[in-house]
């Protein structure tokens, strides 16, 4: 049987899905031997060939490699041309560093859901965004944001994850596209991390 079309019907079937992790995704794998959880899809896919078992307590830790080959052949094979993603998450990571509120919303898909002042809140649009960047992009998210390193970065079906789950980016279907073959690379999900 040929696995090629089987692959790429998953990738297709992924991507209808519009691609948005839940609110929280459930935390699956270890962060680091320092024992604290990394919130990522269930499914996650590890980036490194041969994760080394961690001395500290037993878990398997995922050997960081020296260069985003490992990243890209993931992005690749779960969502799709990685060079999309990677524009994407420099984009993000340096507008946030810059505190581009503009640039930052830009990237947005909406509506998307956020914690402000402790409550679930629906933002609709760029303006809305911008107006509420500091409760929503909070000093510690800023900082997951701009700490991640590409090589480090989580890959699963849920799409792409920073940190502790602080940010999620994914394919989202642009509209009039019945089988998703036309696609945008948007941030899906911004909440407060595992550890936050």
């Amino acid at each position: 049987m040929n696995r090629t079309p089987l692959g790429l019907l998953l990738a297709m079937l992924l991507l209808c899905g519009c691609g948005k992790p839940a609110d929280t995704p459930a935390a699956s794998v270890p962060a680091s031997g320092a024992g604290d959880q990394a919130v990522s899809a269930p499914e996650s896919i590890p980036i490194a060939a041969n994760p080394a078992p961690d001395a500290t307590n037993g878990s398997i830790v995922a050997p960081a490699p020296d260069d985003d080959t490992a990243v890209n052949a993931s992005i690749d094979r779960v969502l799709g041309d990685h060079a999309r993603y990677q524009a994407v998450i420099q984009a993000y990571q340096k507008a946030v560093a810059d505190g581009d509120k503009a640039a930052v919303a830009a990237l947005v898909d909406y509506p998307i859901k956020v914690d402000i002042d402790g409550s679930k809140t629906t933002i609709g649009d760029p303006a809305a965004f911008v107006r509420d960047y500091d409760k929503i992009i909070t000093p510690a998210i800023a900082g997951a944001i701009e700490a991640q390193k590409y090589s480090g970065l989580m890959i699963s079906g849920q799409g792409v994850m920073f940190g502790n789950g602080e940010t999620w980016i994914n394919g989202v279907c642009k509209r009039g596209s019945a089988d998703c073959s036309e696609f945008e690379v948007k941030v899906v999900a911004i909440q407060a991390g595992a550890s936050n």
